[in-house]
């Protein structure tokens, strides 16, 4: 049964890359995952609950990772470099729920909607507070810390619409360009 959860997921996830999520069908989904379109139901109620789901799981997986990328880590400024280099590092090797997470959040119901901006949210503050951090410790300049905090998302966000994973550069050396370009400008 979590086998097929999980597949349903996955076909979903490569279906809304593809084609769009309101362009997406549940039979389509169903083919994909080779089971009839009754049996999505029995893991999933609805289209937009299965779009809840992985945009939910996506965000708790890239909190996680970003608590792990400052775990036992003390200094502002390296702080700053491995939540930069995480974010980049998450959003290439999750390109396809990270791209869906940016384009088609106008699937969910109000309430999903405001639950994901809320975790959204509670994401951003962590690199609030480490820009404030680093302006209060002189080590960055400063500046409007929300607004340079969503620069800095949007900016490192972005890959997951261009990445190309056999392209000429690899997951961590774009996250290290990233990186340099961000903290050069945050002093």
């Amino acid at each position: 049964m979590l086998k097929t959860k999980h597949n349903i997921k996955d076909i979903a996830v490569g279906l809304f890359y593809k084609k769009g999520y309101f362009a997406t069908s549940i039979n389509e989904i169903a083919n994909g995952c080779g089971i009839r379109k009754a049996s999505i139901y029995y893991h999933y109620p609805s289209k937009e609950d299965l779009l809840f789901c992985i945009l939910s799981e996506t965000m708790k997986d890239l909190m996680a990772h970003l608590h792990n990328s400052l775990a036992e880590i003390e200094d502002t400024e390296d702080r700053i470099r491995a939540a930069v280099r995480g974010h980049v590092q998450f959003h290439l090797n999750r390109q396809k729920e990270n791209f869906i997470a940016n384009s088609e959040l106008r699937g969910l119901t109000r309430e999903h909607y405001r639950i994901i901006v809320k975790k959204r949210d509670a994401y951003e503050k962590i690199f609030q507070d480490l820009i404030q951090q680093g302006i209060q410790q002189g080590v960055f300049s400063d500046c409007d810390v929300k607004i340079l905090s969503y620069a800095i998302l949007t900016l490192c966000t972005s890959g997951a619409s261009w990445f190309n994973p056999d392209g000429r550069l690899a997951v961590g050396e774009i996250a290290g360009i990233y990186e340099k370009f961000i903290l050069n400008g945050l002093k």
